[in-house]
């Protein structure tokens, strides 16, 4: 089945010369009750919102994201993710304002860095994003409208990832980092490529989903020439793969840029395995990879959009077996309080011995692997090559 990709309904107001310029899109954005009067039909619900929602989580929408969206009907799926709702504002199941414990003295050593995990860290290079979607994991730092990290941050962050030489890996967040002007990206990429132990920059963005047009042709140059860079985006839904989101999806890949994708489920947009599946098979076949599907993270204003685990397990139960490998992603839950991520996968073990194991398949074949004897387990006689190397990124919080 080859794929075909719509473009996004532009406004007959818009002249196609600023619909296509991503910081028109930005400096356009929709962000407050009148505003969207002008776009949707808004509900009750949704009027309530706009009177107290913003304390909760900024509202903003760039007119080409907004423009997928169903203007009448308050359950479309593209809708749920930008506009707020009054169930934002009821008492709660669970709420919690960090639910990812990055504000934790343990996981933000210094301002603008959260590293949880041994050998990465995340870079809030800004906290700006073109679109405050209503489901935010990072709503105690998103949205307060700081364009780019002051000087003694960004060197105070500089200097920690230079001390910690177990760091591997460089995650820039927000904020969406591609909200940043060229210049300033290319100077934080210049910079960590001037760190010898830092291999991978991931650079973690929404906007080639809500501005496509950010993906020009200077930004690609800029990232090949500071590889390897991976593009991490983020997708939820096969409406938003329009024509703009399909090309700038392909820049990336075209120009040796890898593109994973990290969706969220979400309760009414897209917490089924026909639309998950759907999603998945476009983006890889746009030769993105589908990363994870993360559980919704409890954060403030978020219950009505958070799926059970219970259903979330039944959609992979779904898609496996069906579904390529490939288009596979990971679903993965985010333990409250900072716990890291936890993985699940359908269990098909159903019961084990010292000598075997014992499985049904997902198709119902039943078989078991059996296993070598302990004592014909050997450790590899190279292995002290790579030890030095193992224990320094295993410490790497606790390196100075």
């Amino acid at each position: 089945m080859k794929f075909t990709w719509s473009s996004a309904p532009k406004p007959d107001s818009a002249p196609v010369e600023k619909w296509l310029d991503w910081t028109w899109q930005l400096q356009t954005a929709l962000k407050n009750v009148s505003d969207f009067e002008k776009s949707f039909e808004l509900s009750e619900s949704e009027k309530k919102a706009f009177e107290s929602g913003s304390e909760i989580f900024n509202i903003r929408c760039t007119p080409y994201y907004a423009s997928l969206a169903s203007k009448t009907n308050q359950y479309d799926p593209i809708r749920r993710i930008l506009l707020p709702h009054e169930k934002e504002l009821f008492d709660p199941k669970q709420a919690q304002l960090d639910p990812l414990g990055e504000r934790k003295s343990e996981n933000n050593p210094v301002r603008r860095i959260v590293h949880r995990y041994s050998d990465r860290v995340l870079f809030l290079v800004t906290d700006i994003c073109s679109v405050y979607c209503r489901y935010c994991t990072r709503k105690h730092f998103t949205g307060a409208d700081q364009a780019f990290l002051k000087t003694d941050e960004y060197e105070e962050a500089l200097n920690y990832i230079r001390n910690h030489t177990g760091i591997r890996e460089v995650i820039l967040s927000g904020g969406d980092p591609l909200t940043v002007s060229d210049a300033k990206l290319e100077k934080v990429l210049g910079d960590l490529r001037k760190i010898d132990h830092i291999e991978i920059i991931r650079i973690g963005s929404r906007m080639p989903v809500v501005a496509p047009m950010r993906v020009t042709d200077d930004l690609v140059r800029i990232l090949k020439k500071h590889k390897p860079v991976f593009m991490m985006t983020h997708f939820n839904h096969p409406r938003e793969l329009t024509a703009e989101a399909a090309s700038a999806v392909e820049k990336f890949v075209d120009n040796g840029v890898p593109v994973m994708n990290q969706m969220v489920l979400l309760n009414g947009v897209n917490n089924h395995p026909a639309i998950v599946q759907a999603l998945s098979r476009r983006l890889l076949f746009l030769r993105a990879k589908p990363y994870y599907m993360f559980q919704c993270d409890p954060s403030v204003g978020t219950d009505h959009l958070r799926t059970s685990i219970d259903n979330s397990l039944q959609i992979q139960r779904e898609l496996w077996g069906h579904l390529s490998g490939l288009a596979m992603p990971q679903l993965s839950v985010d333990i409250p309080d900072g716990g890291g991520k936890a993985y699940y996968a359908p269990q098909f073990e159903v019961s084990r011995t010292e000598e075997a194991r014992k499985f049904i398949g997902w198709d119902g074949v039943e078989s078991e692997y059996v296993n070598p004897a302990a004592q014909d387990i050997r450790i590899p006689i190279d292995t002290e090559m790579y030890v030095e190397e193992w224990e320094n990124l295993k410490a790497a919080k606790r390196i100075l």
